[in-house]
């Protein structure tokens, strides 16, 4: 199984990036995929999940109303939208993969895998 993040970069404060996760090896249709973060010295923290079917969302407050996680499952491809971006919002982003609930959605060891990360940068 592998999963690719790819789309961070370097984005002024009040930009828009938004990260693509591409999946192999796995039946990816029957997976809820996430989106974790971290910044230097912090633990890794869930930013967004969404689940098998697209039919839920879930965010961490602090990105509700700017970012938005999305899957299209003919490509094989989570994304995550990320607009109105702040400082605090520079961290390595993580995709992740698994089978979750509602009450497992955010904590990091409910899925089983992990891609490889993207740098996202918020200059101010």
């Amino acid at each position: 199984v592998q999963l690719q993040a790819f789309g961070g970069g370097l984005v002024q404060a009040g930009g828009s990036v938004r990260l693509s996760c591409a999946a192999s090896g796995l039946t990816f249709s029957s997976y809820d995929m996430a989106w974790f973060r971290q910044a230097p010295g912090k633990e890794r923290e869930f930013v967004a999940a969404i689940r098998w079917s697209g039919g839920s969302k879930y965010y961490v407050d602090s990105v509700k109303d700017r970012f938005t996680i999305s899957r299209d499952n003919a490509k094989i491809t989570a994304y995550l939208q990320m607009n109105s971006l702040k400082p605090e919002d520079t961290a390595v982003y993580y995709c992740a993969a698994g089978r979750v609930i509602t009450t497992t959605a955010s904590t990091p060891r409910a899925y089983n895998y992990w891609g490889q990360g993207t740098q996202v940068t918020v200059s101010s």
